[in-house]
């Protein structure tokens, strides 16, 4: 019988050799490739434009905005992804027929007013420019 630890071997292997390989493609790409620093290499890419002013510039609040909305619709996706699986089950989990849809709708219509006070706020409307939100 083989002792507990070594049964660990074959994943203690490809974990060094992943970092084996990993090592040795840095270190060839270090030793194989030229090395010509210009100070056009050296400069901040920004695109072909040069640089100015401060890097730590702020965000419109329109920025934050979407990334929540985003995160919300991506929330949405998690939800309705296992009960649109399960929809047919739901009868039997929940002893009614229309709960598991009535359930979704109600959901849907949280998000859909959502929707609603973003579009009407206007949150996506990039061309307007308002100073707060």
């Amino acid at each position: 019988m083989i002792p507990y630890h070594w049964q660990y071997l074959p994943l203690l292997m490809q974990i060094v050799v992943a970092f084996g390989m990993g090592a040795s493609m840095v270190a060839g790409s270090y030793f194989i490739g030229r090395h010509r620093n210009t100070s056009v290499k050296l400069s901040a890419y920004e695109c072909g434009i040069t640089p100015v002013g401060d890097a730590r510039g702020r965000f419109s609040v329109r920025f934050y905005m979407v990334a929540m909305l985003f995160i919300l619709f991506d929330v949405e996706a998690v939800f309705m992804m296992p009960w649109a699986v399960i929809y047919r089950q739901l009868p039997q989990i929940t002893g009614s027929k229309l709960f598991g849809f009535w359930e979704m709708i109600v959901y849907l219509g949280f998000v859909a007013v959502g929707l609603f006070y973003i579009v009407r706020k206007g949150i996506l409307d990039w061309s307007l420019d308002k100073a707060d939100l």
